[in-house]
């Protein structure tokens, strides 16, 4: 189950794929696509290795996205980002404060071994 941090990456994820899905004149016209994204997006943020202490994913030390959808993320996140001040000041705000957030150190599982 996942706590509240998660639950709002989640819906500013999916407000962004929806904004970028209803309103960029480069998006594409399948919505099956960002459906899809959207729900890669929410396993990705399920199966995180940082839980609720998750640092911002451009912060984070482990790249659990696919390299191409990481890619469409950030062109998602740089066309969607400005615009969802005005949209969703509230998700924004918040966005930006976890941003600031310092990165927790890697859960002892998953650092590499010496």
């Amino acid at each position: 189950m996942s706590g509240k941090r998660i639950a709002r990456e989640k819906l500013t994820i999916k407000k962004m794929i929806a904004l970028y899905a209803n309103r960029c004149p480069q998006a594409s016209n399948d919505k099956a696509h960002y459906d899809a994204l959207f729900s890669y997006a929410q396993k990705r943020l399920d199966k995180c290795v940082f839980g609720e202490e998750k640092p911002a994913c451009k912060q984070c030390p482990v790249h659990c996205y696919q390299p191409a959808k990481r890619e469409e993320m950030k062109q998602i996140m740089r066309w969607a980002g400005p615009r969802m001040l005005w949209r969703h000041p509230v998700l924004t705000v918040r966005h930006l404060i976890d941003d600031k957030r310092p990165v927790p150190e890697l859960p002892e599982k998953y650092q590499r071994k010496k």
